[in-house]
């Protein structure tokens, strides 16, 4: 594939000879000069388009940058169209916007038509949009963060992924606080209903060994017989409580922390959202890992050992002093990396591929492609950060385990390699994954449910 030069009666064309496609691109002459090998292009679309990190746009990778977004700019321009007429007028214009909490006058929706329109019609067609837009990179369509949104639906047990991006129209509106409120409630039932699985995994990370193979048919049977059917859900009461504080202080500080590592952009990049994401994550887990210790201990605790939350807590500060709280606090930091990371990555990934060869006319994807994205990306964060989330339950556990002796993160690791093999890192997988579809489901329908009744206002 390479390039030629053309021209046209405004600006010089740039036609793209492929095997299997061919595309003429109106460029601007000051956007970009053909210069042997490298293209040079403003900083922004180099960053969209730039794949291999070298601060340069080659041809191969402008090209790519040119598809994907031309896609992104067709499901803008058919969201505007709300005549579906393949134009788009003065009154389009101001409906969308009005939409989005902003109010224009026609005047200035005139003005707006103006800039893009080239034929004098005052109506802008798809030819008209795609070639005013093209040299400006599309980062979030607010289409594809309305119906795309992940960490606030989807709630397998553990709070570490990326916080969701909010619409114009959200922000403005106060929609943002219901999702919230909404996905809280479903993480709330999800993490009820999945309870015994979540317990059974915490007992098997902690007592299985070689030694004592506990299977999960054998890991119920002895937590029923220990405690009757109730002793099921040991643990869930604080495992739900702590899903309000934990989520406000992350949603709080990922916006706060967006304004430090993003752009003049309303939306950040996947590398950027990754930082911001993750470093939330860490300040909401320092500030209720204490109830995660406390989770751990009342899931794992005897008929009669605690009378409740309260008294757990109490106990443990008597025994062991304030730095019990914060066992585990390495390994569990550590993953949030590993966690947040994958699972944005494959979620971004599916999402991508799913718009780039299926979104035509809308980027919602439905229920079931939302479901399967939302259940791969989680299974592929865990299964990444599964060594370390044992390892933290242990440590958690040290003081519980009668007789026990307290070990640091990498003794721990290098005891387990030694005794257990690396498969002694994954103890627990099978009843961890085996909660993930009925947790997604489960949060997906309460979520969608609870929308309805808070108002939440849906295309």
């Amino acid at each position: 594939m390479c390039p030629s030069w053309g021209s046209s009666d405004r600006v010089p064309v740039l036609r793209v000879q492929g095997a299997s496609r061919r595309a003429e691109i109106h460029l601007q002459t000051q956007c970009l000069y053909p210069l042997p090998g490298v293209l040079h292009l403003p900083p922004k679309i180099v960053q969209a388009g730039d794949k291999d990190l070298d601060g340069q746009l080659d041809f191969e990778e402008f090209v790519h940058y040119l598809q994907d977004h031309e896609k992104k700019l067709r499901l803008v321009f058919k969201s505007l169209d709300k005549k579906n007429d393949g134009r788009i007028d003065a009154q389009e214009i101001m409906q969308s916007l009005r939409d989005l909490g902003v109010k224009i006058s026609e005047q200035q929706a005139e003005k707006i038509l103006k800039s893009m329109d080239k034929n004098g019609t005052m109506t802008i067609d798809w030819n008209e949009w795609r070639d005013y837009h093209l040299l400006h990179p599309v980062e979030n369509i607010p289409e594809i963060i309305l119906y795309w949104k992940h960490s606030t639906i989807f709630d397998v047990g553990e709070n570490l992924t990326v916080p969701d991006e909010f619409t114009v129209e959200e922000r403005q509106t106060g929609m943002w606080w219901r999702h919230l409120v909404a996905g809280g409630g479903a993480g709330a039932v999800s993490r009820t209903c999945t309870a015994p699985l979540d317990r059974l995994k915490v007992l098997m990370q902690v007592h299985a060994s070689r030694s004592n193979n506990m299977c999960i048919v054998g890991g119920f049977t002895q937590m029923i017989r220990e405690g009757g059917a109730r002793s099921l859900w040991r643990g869930n009461g604080i495992n739900v409580l702590k899903i309000a504080p934990e989520s406000a202080i992350k949603f709080m500080a990922y916006e706060q922390i967006k304004r430090l590592v993003g752009t003049d952009q309303e939306t950040l990049r996947i590398h950027e959202r990754l930082v911001a994401g993750s470093l939330a994550g860490a300040i909401a887990q320092s500030s209720i890992y204490p109830m995660e210790v406390l989770k751990t201990r009342m899931a794992l605790r005897k008929t009669g050992q605690y009378s409740g939350m309260l008294d757990c807590a109490r106990k443990i500060l008597a025994r062991e002093g304030v730095a019990a709280f914060y066992k585990g606090y390495v390994p569990n930091m550590l993953g949030i990396i590993p966690y947040a990371g994958i699972d944005l990555a494959v979620y971004e990934t599916l999402k991508n591929a799913w718009l780039q060869r299926y979104a035509v006319n809308s980027a919602d994807p439905g229920v079931f492609v939302l479901l399967a994205c939302g259940t791969m990306s989680s299974t592929c964060g865990q299964l990444a950060s599964y060594p370390l989330a044992l390892v933290r339950t242990r440590m958690q556990a040290q003081a519980s385990v009668e007789g026990a002796p307290e070990v640091s993160m990498s003794s721990l690791f290098k005891q387990i390699l030694r005794t257990e093999g690396a498969f002694g890192l994954y103890r627990g997988l099978a009843p961890n994954f085996m909660k993930v579809i009925p947790a997604v489901s489960i949060s997906y329908v309460v979520y969608e449910n609870l929308k309805i009744t808070l108002g939440v206002q849906s295309r």
